[in-house]
């Protein structure tokens, strides 16, 4: 995934100790940039050896997030999403 590219954040619901919000599963945004590879945190929660996974900054439009209900649908939200969260915009 690259800097640009627009993502979609999956729609899974495990359960556990999971880093990615759930108001933001299902929603589309842009990769602002990519943080780095870090260690997995939703295994290391469970003292599993962590796998290293990329982390990428998402920028997401208050109008994506919250719908036609956004006070102001232009401002923006980064989050940072591991990227076995994230699959490209135009996946089925």
């Amino acid at each position: 995934m690259n800097v640009g590219q627009r993502v979609r954040v999956k729609r899974m619901f495990p359960p556990g100790h999971i880093r990615t919000p759930g108001y933001l599963r299902g929603k589309t945004g842009v990769i602002e940039r990519v943080v780095g590879p870090c260690e997995n945190p939703e295994q290391r929660a469970y003292m599993v050896p962590p796998d290293m996974k990329q982390n990428l900054r998402v920028r997401f439009t208050m109008a994506e997030i919250w719908g036609p209900g956004a006070e102001n649908p232009n401002d923006t939200l980064d989050a940072e999403i591991y990227d076995h969260w994230l699959e490209p915009a135009d996946a089925p």
